[in-house]
């Protein structure tokens, strides 16, 4: 799945959906993937600042998920451009 479909499927989910996020992590020269599976508690576009020496209007924005696991525990995920949303 590419970035753009990624985000079309985040426009279309609604609170209490059920997704899968698998996201490619990389560290150095290793690479592994780990699923995230649960229902949508809520989604943003969340504004930050992680970037170095910008200018102080720049605007940088990430979007998240916020989803309930099987467990109950509530976990935010971030997508990027290695991340794979799919709905279940």
């Amino acid at each position: 799945m590419t970035y753009p479909a990624a985000l079309e499927t985040f426009a279309k989910l609604e609170p209490g959906d059920r997704v899968e996020v698998t996201h490619e992590v990389r560290v150095g020269f290793r690479t592994w993937y780990t699923k995230t599976v649960g229902t949508i508690v809520g989604k943003d576009r969340r504004r930050h600042s992680l970037h170095f020496n910008r200018n102080f209007d720049d605007k940088v924005y990430s979007d998240i998920l916020i989803l309930r696991r099987d467990d109950g525990e509530l976990t935010t995920v971030t997508l990027d451009e290695f991340s794979e949303l799919r709905k279940v």
